[in-house]
């Protein structure tokens, strides 16, 4: 099974605790300095989600249910994230946000073209009400974690394009928690360029690339 590495205590507190408000537009967003801190205490975080997973999946889901968020089991488990689902659905029609559903898991595509102008990872003021929609769904659901991705596309400095996804992953992921949602349930990673969707031949192929993800699954307990 795939460990995670988990938005320990001090780094999900960093996610409230040290955003900044840009003057120009009024909105919430992550400093620079949070940006890297926040990203290396998930990586030092690693030792601690690898025993997690190995005693048994994710180390989100047992710190959940050790808080009292009760887990999701049997034909319940359809049932919860169909509604889920339906809500997301509702929510960001037209907006430009595909939902897709995998199994039990409910993917959200944001690309790059209405998330973040060139080479910024400020989220777009226009698109902050859509991720207010997305957070209130997810607080609505609280019986699931939450996984954010950045991805780029493959032109350029393969290490500028981890640090660009990290820190995206990182915006999207912070206005989110800025909703009052759980940030226990949380997990952020930056892949660069290293997860295509579509060929990095074409300019159609390197705008799907250029995304954020954000994959949502059950609690199952």
């Amino acid at each position: 099974m795939k460990s995670k590495i988990l938005v320990a205590l001090a780094a999900t507190l960093a996610l409230t605790a040290c955003t900044t408000t840009n003057p120009y537009t009024g909105q919430s967003q992550i400093s620079n300095t949070t940006g890297g801190a926040l990203i290396g205490v998930g990586g030092g975080a690693v030792a601690g989600a690898l025993v997690g997973a190995a005693v048994g999946g994710d180390p989100r889901v047992g710190a959940l249910i050790g808080a009292g968020v009760g887990g999701l089991t049997g034909a319940a488990i359809g049932n919860y994230m169909d509604k889920q689902e339906a809500e997301l659905r509702a929510q960001l029609q037209g907006t430009g946000v595909s939902v897709t559903r995998a199994g039990q898991n409910i993917i959200l595509n944001m690309p790059s073209n209405i998330t973040f102008a060139t080479d910024s990872s400020n989220v777009n003021p226009g698109f902050n009400s859509t991720l207010v929609s997305v957070a209130l769904v997810l607080k609505k659901f609280d019986k699931s974690i939450v996984d954010v991705y950045g991805h780029t596309d493959s032109q350029g400095d393969d290490a500028y394009n981890l640090s660009l996804s990290q820190k995206r992953a990182v915006s999207v992921a912070t206005i989110l928690a800025n909703q009052g949602i759980d940030q226990r349930r949380f997990y952020i990673e930056g892949k660069g360029e290293t997860s295509p969707i579509a060929s990095n031949a074409t300019e159609a192929g390197r705008a799907q690339n250029r995304r954020v993800e954000i994959q949502i699954a059950p609690i199952n307990g």
